[in-house]
């Protein structure tokens, strides 16, 4: 059985990650950490110490009314996307363990295209 990292859970959560094909199973936030354990096989389980995060990544649609996704970089292995009916209060209660100055929100379509047509303009 794996052991949590937390000693103090702030919010369970069911969710979904996105590790190649979709894992379903429950989000945990705590006093140390970001965990989320899978439903039907526990060997599959992912836990980020608040220490190793490096930065939350929001996707944010319709100015704010709906998070859709949201993702998990670590200074180390990269970057978790995660996703959940209540978006919103998982990253309210990231917010307490996280600054502020380090969830961000992610860029939109157009920003996407305007940064590809712009690199290939400064190009040439």
């Amino acid at each position: 059985m794996i052991e949590s990292i937390n000693t103090k859970v702030d919010l369970v959560i069911e969710a979904t990650a996105f590790t190649g094909f979709a894992d379903y199973g429950k989000i945990m936030i705590g006093n140390k950490g970001f965990e989320f354990y899978n439903s039907r096989d526990v060997r599959k389980y992912i836990q980020i110490p608040w220490e190793d995060v490096d930065y939350v990544i929001a996707s944010v649609l319709l100015k704010g009314k709906w998070i859709p996704r949201y993702a998990i970089r670590t200074k180390k292995n990269g970057t978790y996307t995660f996703a959940s009916k209540e978006a919103k209060k998982v990253l309210r209660t990231i917010r307490n363990y996280i600054d502020k100055d380090r969830i961000v929100h992610s860029l939109s379509f157009l920003d996407v295209v305007k940064r590809a047509v712009k690199s290939i303009f400064e190009k040439n």
